[in-house]
């Protein structure tokens, strides 16, 4: 890990007080500083803090680490910065975590320029549908799509995901076309189980609808529920660039044209503002670029 933003780390939790202040301070999450503290303790050999149920105070180790570490962030900060763009030219590697669906329909290709326009930088890309925890798993980005992000989460807006509802010729031909989206109550619908597992939710002449749908599949990976669609099971609500080539070819069939199914943002998580490396930032404004371009 960056020592000196250990350093940082370490010296504003002695000057707040607490963890969650330096957290604040910083504007990093709480899980990140405790690991930096844990390193620097690691680092120093010794424990840093008493803690106790409402204040953490300085032990003699770190009182003395204390006086080391401001030493050492006067030091850095008489380094002065090279505007050469070499020194900030992105190198490294990036672990990605990212859906399956988005990975196949998108990330993929935006990775691939993305590496070709930077080639010192590698992309690690984690291909899971959960909600993975950042630092646990040494994640520098996760790519989500939803709008209910968690308290606390640090994240930039990368774009919009569109959604479709449609279903399989077999399967209307058998069960009939829903002509509202208060139909679909009526229907085997195959739900998501991240999200809308229980209420779909539309937007028709300015009037926002919700309609409780269920059926006989769910599954936490929407790939799963497009091959279900296409082999007839009922009706689903795909993210578009999931859906549409699957349409073009008439192998689903796009439904309820008057209604606009709920828009989601398409969100990058990290997990600090501070000292982002050049690779994590310049792969942020990359992909803002993308999305923009194949909205």
């Amino acid at each position: 890990m960056d020592r000196i933003l250990a350093a940082q780390v370490f010296v504003s939790i002695a000057e707040r007080g607490s963890l969650s202040g330096a957290a604040e301070l910083l504007d990093m999450s709480r899980a990140m500083v405790t690991r930096y503290l844990a390193e620097m303790e690691d680092w120093s050999g010794a424990r840093l803090f008493h803690r106790t149920t409402r204040r953490i105070n300085l032990t003699a180790a770190g009182e003395a680490t204390l006086i080391r570490c401001r030493e050492m962030l006067a030091l850095a900060e008489q380094v002065p910065v090279v505007g050469d763009s070499l020194t900030d030219e992105p190198r490294g590697i990036l672990r990605i975590a990212c859906s399956q669906s988005l990975a196949q329909a998108s990330l993929a290709a935006a990775v691939t320029a993305y590496l070709q326009r930077y080639p010192r930088t590698s992309i690690d890309l984690q291909i899971d549908n959960r909600a993975v925890n950042l630092v646990e798993e040494r994640i520098d980005l996760a790519i989500r799509i939803t709008n209910q992000l968690a308290p606390g989460m640090i994240a930039r807006n990368l774009g919009k995901c569109a959604s479709i509802v449609c279903a399989a010729p077999a399967y209307l031909k058998a069960c009939g076309i829903p002509k509202r989206a208060e139909d679909l109550s009526q229907h085997n619908c195959l739900t998501y189980a991240y999200f809308g597992k229980s209420l779909w939710h539309f937007e028709r002449a300015g009037k926002a609808i919700s309609v409780p749908v269920g059926g006989n599949l769910s599954a936490n990976d929407s790939m799963v529920l497009l091959r279900a669609a296409v082999e007839g099971a009922g009706i689903v609500m795909q993210p578009v660039f999931s859906a549409e080539p699957l349409i073009k070819n008439k192998k689903l069939v796009a439904l309820l044209p008057q209604y606009k199914p709920q828009t989601l943002a398409i969100h990058g998580l990290y997990i600090s503002r501070q000292h982002q490396p050049a690779i994590l930032r310049t792969m942020l404004d990359f992909l803002v670029k993308w999305f923009a371009a194949s909205a």
